[in-house]
C-alpha cells in the first residue's frame, strides 16, 4: 500500500515563497509517476506539476517559471517549490502517486484519473 504524506503549507504574502513535501511509503518509489494537483474552494482539483519516473517535468501553464517540482528517490520525497505566489494559487496542495505508470501509454501526468493513491492535503494560503 502506498502512502503520501504532505506537509510545508502555509500562509504568506503575494510575491512570497513556500516548499511543499511529499513523504511517500511504498516500494519502488523511483519507479512512480508523480504529481500535485490543487483544489480551490468551489473550484475542480487541477494538475499543477508532474514528473514520470526519470522523465522531465510538466507543468500548468499558470505555474510555469513559477513553481519547479523534483523527487528525491533516495529520500522517497517529492517537493514542489513555489515561488513569486499569487493569491490565485491559494488552495489545498495534493501530492498523488500512480505506481504503474507503464499502463498510461500516452497520457499526460496532470491526468487525475490515473492517480491512485493521495495526500491528505496541506492548505496554501497567500494573502495580496
Amino acid at each position: 500500500q502506498v502512502q503520501l504524506v504532505e506537509s510545508g503549507g502555509g500562509s504568506v504574502q503575494a510575491g512570497g515563497s513556500l516548499r511543499l513535501s511529499c513523504a511517500v511509503s511504498g516500494y519502488g518509489y523511483m519507479k512512480y509517476c508523480m504529481a500535485w494537483f490543487r483544489q480551490a474552494p468551489g473550484r475542480q482539483r487541477e494538475g499543477v506539476a508532474g514528473v514520470d519516473r526519470d522523465g522531465p517535468p510538466t507543468y500548468a501553464n499558470s505555474v510555469k517559471g513559477r513553481f519547479t517540482i523534483s523527487r528525491d528517490n533516495a529520500k522517497n520525497t517529492l517537493y514542489l517549490q513555489m515561488n513569486s505566489l499569487k493569491p490565485e494559487d491559494t488552495a489545498i496542495y495534493y501530492c498523488a502517486a500512480d505506481p504503474y505508470p507503464g499502463r498510461y501509454v500516452g497520457y499526460g501526468v496532470l491526468v487525475n484519473s490515473r492517480y491512485n493513491f493521495w495526500g491528505q492535503g496541506t492548505q496554501v494560503t497567500v494573502s495580496s
